[in-house]
């Protein structure tokens, strides 16, 4: 099941030095990048299959030739490294012991796009790891692999700048993101009425998350085939699942695609902590909907499957939860941060949010009714598809699922604390 593609120098010593990352592979894809014309380099990404890994999984390949034909103007690649979803830390493992495949990653990107400059968007409270990728850009610039010329020999211009940003979680949108870095405040944007590339201070860019364009080197070097012989038919290739809670082995392992999430969680993960038994599994960090545990039977790591189940792969941060955890307690828990992420822009996400976080604290507080759930579903529904963005959306699939599948638990957290309070009060 495990696979080590962008994985592959994780475990060796110092791998983020550049002179270590020499010695084992990185940039051994440039030679071969260089021999090739930039249609040809987006074809090959095309018939990998490569899939988005920041949370969509929109094919990488046609997300490229998005960009209009080329003139004048200058052309951006931007990496989505905000990775704020929680549940998700797989990105960090590549600015830390790998950021010289993610600048590969870039140079290749880049190529085939026609940019000559990239905008690196990361996390703001990934202190330790901006500072570890900076330090890999500062190696690339001083060993002239980016800069004036690429590998200081071909006649390529590469330019590659780390913005950090600002706390927000709603800028691991795209378009809030480029917003951010145009120092705008991050809201996302309308999106078009048909499919285009997006625009950076008024000129074409693509938007693509770190892991996506850390997997481009291998394809380029080696040929979609050595991607596409992993995963599955519509989802080839692999991804950096991370896996939380109490399991004995939690972690970040680099899985192909339609692995049995059973299996993961046995034999990846070592099963369970301290005989706990598993209760339910949020598969793809927090906006995705929860699995009980008999739909983790059937659940596998792969897009079209984890659909079929009515829930979503997103970015892959399995967060694994035991009985005896309150759903209740989980619920608020997830809401409380989306009501305080929400960035506002929209009236349903704003004021649903907090409707529905106020409602939920009113029921641990031992005050809820059972009209309140209908009134959490009720807020759910109009949140839905009413906004500009998908943060609402994916509120409402996470509170949903758990209010539906988990009813039983509200309805009895609701009526043992009336019962408590109606006996104190005599």
């Amino acid at each position: 099941m495990i696979v080590k593609i962008v994985s592959k120098n994780f475990d060796i010593p110092d791998s983020h030095k550049l002179e270590v990352a020499l010695k084992n592979g990185r940039y051994e894809s440039i030679d071969k990048l260089f021999t090739m014309a930039p249609d040809d380099v987006t074809e090959e990404v095309c018939k990998s299959g490569l899939r988005g890994k920041g949370g969509g999984g929109a094919a990488c390949g046609p997300k490229w030739k998005l960009m209009p034909p080329v003139d004048e103007r200058p052309r951006y690649l931007i990496a989505n490294g905000d990775e704020s979803e929680p549940g998700t830390f797989k990105d960090r493992q590549i600015f830390e012991y790998d950021p010289h495949l993610l600048i590969e990653g870039i140079i290749c990107s880049s190529y085939a796009i026609g940019a000559h400059d990239c905008y690196i968007y990361i996390r703001g409270e990934y202190k330790f790891f901006i500072d570890r990728l900076n330090a890999a850009i500062e190696e690339a610039y001083a060993a002239n692999i980016i800069g004036e010329k690429v590998m200081n020999k071909y006649d390529y211009r590469m330019n590659i700048t780390v913005h950090r940003g600002g706390g927000a979680y709603i800028c691991g949108e795209k378009s809030a993101l480029i917003e951010s870095i145009e120092g705008k405040r991050g809201h996302p944007r309308l999106k078009p009425h048909g499919k285009e590339c997006e625009w950076f201070f008024g000129n074409p860019a693509t938007v693509n998350n770190v892991e996506t364009i850390a997997s481009v080197p291998n394809i380029v070097l080696n040929g979609y085939e050595s991607y596409t012989k992993y995963g599955t038919e519509k989802a080839p290739g692999t991804m950096l699942f991370a896996m939380s809670g109490p399991v004995k082995n939690p972690g970040v392992y680099e899985l192909q695609y339609g692995c049995k999430m059973t299996e993961v969680i046995e034999k990846i993960g070592g099963g369970m902590k301290d005989g706990l038994k598993l209760k339910a599994v949020i598969p793809g960090g927090a906006s995705c909907p929860i699995l009980t545990a008999e739909e983790v039977e059937k659940a596998y790591l792969d897009y079209e499957t984890m659909w079929d189940i009515g829930s979503t792969l997103g970015t892959g941060g399995m967060m694994i939860i035991p009985e005896g955890v309150s759903m209740v307690d989980v619920a608020k828990n997830l809401i409380e941060f989306y009501h305080h992420e929400s960035c506002g822009q929209c009236t349903p996400c704003r004021e649903g949010c907090g409707w529905i976080d106020t409602i939920i604290e009113r029921i641990l507080d031992g005050h809820g009714t059972i009209s309140d759930l209908t009134t959490i579903l009720d807020v759910c529904e109009t949140m839905n598809g009413k906004t500009v963005c998908v943060f609402a959306p994916a509120v409402k699939d996470i509170i949903k699922s758990l209010v539906e599948k988990y009813r039983d638990e509200f309805v009895a957290y609701i009526e043992n604390t009336k019962e408590q309070g109606d006996a104190i009060n005599g």
